[in-house]
């Protein structure tokens, strides 16, 4: 039996194929390595599997097996595809699999139940059940924190669209090239959910909200849509949005009011909501610092924004996240005055994590405080 790599959609699947002849006619396209699916209330999921086997195939089988110590049930053999559900080579099924991992996946593939030769197998190492957050908004939830930051707890990841990959500084596929809360938040609910946990960034840097509204010629709100709609309906858990300091100081321009920027807000969540086709999960951080300047006094348009904010909650329009206007004071928190610092990066994580503890009613949350 000769084995092979074969790389397809930036991942790598591990074939065992018994011909040469069948080598060339199998690929695995899902999951792909280290992919996460959302969880469901009832803690489980189903995972995708799918791709392009031998002719004369006609019967697809799956299991899931779970290393020691990981949270998870194994799965042996189950059916996913056969006769009609194969068409042109190509299938398409799901396995259902218990919140946890990583899960190794094995595919195999065979000419019928009653025949027990394998004509080709294919291996994912790493598949996890857990939660996926889109993060959007401005700097402060993308890559201007300093130092980067990179997961330790081995669960949490980034996607970028094609591939997923461990959670470490820059997250792929957004603008700057420090920092983010993302691997330190990942880590704090891996620690308490004992699940992997994925990110995918949506951000674009030093916009107003009304700049996210549905038909804006930059397509921001479509650009992020799109992206929570590759995982599938109800394939997320929440897009966490941390934008604000745009609309308190905009140079040249007046900053907005409480009352556009609840009303912008507001309509961009429930445009996303029309557009994804389910009640998707927002949560709004408390976020509008702009570092004081000569002759400026941004305290007014500060407030304004963050009342705003607030009242988005308060309206249950979205739900509540991080205030992080008071984590100033020195390069620690902010180290160039408006994008997080060490300490600021740490507090923002845990005030995240706190924040979604809450709501999800996970065990342990932390304080959050950050000072």
């Amino acid at each position: 039996m000769n084995i092979h790599l074969l790389k397809t959609c930036g991942i790598t699947a591990m074939l065992l194929l018994q011909s040469a002849s069948a080598q060339s006619k199998v690929t695995l396209e899902f999951p792909l390595e280290r992919q996460v699916f959302q969880r469901n209330a009832e803690e489980w999921a189903e995972v995708k599997v799918a791709g392009t086997i031998p002719a004369e195939a006609t019967l697809v089988e799956a299991k899931a097996d779970l290393a020691a110590g990981l949270r998870g049930t194994a799965c042996d053999w189950t059916v996913v595809a056969k006769d009609t559900q194969i068409k042109d080579c190509k299938f398409s099924g799901r396995i259902k699999l218990a919140t946890g991992g990583w899960y190794s996946i094995k595919v195999r593939f065979r000419k019928s139940t009653d025949d027990q030769g394998v004509l080709g197998e294919a291996l994912v190492a790493q598949v996890g059940v857990g939660d996926i957050f889109i993060t959007a908004g401005q700097s402060n939830s993308v890559n201007f924190g300093k130092p980067r930051q990179k997961s330790v707890e081995n669960l949490s990841v980034y996607f970028d669209g094609k591939q997923f990959t461990s959670a470490a500084d820059p997250i792929p596929d957004a603008t700057g090239d420090g920092g983010t809360p993302w691997p330190l938040l990942g880590d704090l609910l891996s620690r308490t959910t004992r699940a992997p946990v994925c990110f995918r960034s949506a951000t674009v840097n030093w916009l107003r909200v009304h700049q996210w509204l549905p038909g804006d010629s930059s397509g921001n709100l479509e650009r992020l849509v799109e992206r929570m709609k590759w995982f599938g309906p109800t394939g997320i858990r929440a897009v966490l949005w941390v934008q604000g300091e745009a609309d308190a100081d905009d140079p040249g321009k007046p900053s907005t009011t409480a009352t556009d920027y609840e009303r912008d807000a507001g309509a961009m969540i429930e445009a996303s909501r029309k557009m994804s086709g389910w009640n998707l999960d927002w949560f709004v951080a408390g976020n509008s610092y702009i570092p004081p300047k000569p002759g400026k006094d941004y305290r007014q348009s500060i407030a304004d924004i963050l009342s705003a904010q607030k009242a988005l909650w308060d309206k249950g329009v979205a739900f509540r996240g991080p205030d992080t206007n008071d984590l100033v004071g020195s390069e620690e928190y902010r180290h160039d005055t408006i994008h997080f610092g060490p300490r600021g990066l740490q507090a923002h994580a845990e005030r995240w994590y706190a924040a979604l503890s809450s709501h999800y009613q996970l065990a342990n949350p932390v304080s959050g405080k950050g000072k």
